[in-house]
């Protein structure tokens, strides 16, 4: 498959988001990224559940990406209304006793469950969950804020992951989230990834027109 875009919406203009996710959506762009984070699994707040459920009614085309950073994820499914169409990304390391009862109950809501790992967690972890996933997502900076340099090593972590999704034979993606610039979002495709999430280092940068931005980089991850 192509490789498919997933813009951050947490680098869009605050003020007009309802616009931002319009736009988007009219590109013909194929995921909207929504993070979610509590401000203990990682010492930032984003979007709330509020946001997150209610860009639900926006979206005609464009299907939710949602990367809950949380303790305790399952508490927040309900007012996300997570339901058909969505991905939903839960971290290995914030569900250290649950992590099975967390994916099933994804999948239960007709969501495709994704497995997150933060830059520190090897790929090793993942080959145990790829019967209860649908797709990986590799952090490539430490997971909390935008605008964060890339984590040494990290196209070689993808394509550990990459190699390791592969030699299981199981049709799972891979999304890459940290640092997709202009200059690196090739080289990621190139180490296997499936889905970008674009945020402050391309799409969002400053003086860009987004059709123009979505475009070039269409062109790169193709």
């Amino acid at each position: 498959m192509s490789g498919k875009l997933s813009p951050s919406l947490m680098c869009a203009d605050v003020l007009n988001l309802e616009r931002e996710l319009t736009a988007l959506d009219d590109l013909g762009v194929d995921y909207i990224h929504l993070d979610f984070m509590d401000n203990h699994f990682v010492p930032n707040i984003t979007l709330d559940t509020g946001i997150v459920k209610a860009t639900k009614s926006v979206l005609k085309h464009m299907k939710r990406d949602i990367h809950i950073m949380a303790f305790k994820p399952q508490q927040y499914f309900d007012r996300m209304e997570i339901g058909a169409g969505d991905i939903v990304a839960v971290h290995y390391e914030a569900c250290p006793d649950d992590l099975g009862d967390v994916l099933a109950d994804i999948r239960a809501r007709g969501a495709s469950p994704f497995l997150a790992i933060s830059p520190d967690t090897p790929v090793d972890v993942l080959p145990d969950w790829f019967d209860s996933i649908d797709g990986v997502l590799v952090m490539t900076v430490y997971p909390g804020f935008a605008g964060r340099p890339i984590v040494p090593g990290s196209l070689e972590k993808l394509k550990a992951a990459r190699r390791l999704i592969d030699e299981s034979g199981k049709d799972l993606l891979l999304e890459v989230d940290g640092h997709v610039s202009w200059e690196l979002c090739g080289k990621m495709r190139e180490a296997g990834a499936d889905i970008f999430v674009a945020g402050s280092s391309s799409l969002y940068q400053k003086g860009l027109d987004l059709g123009e931005a979505v475009a070039r980089m269409t062109e790169l991850v193709k």
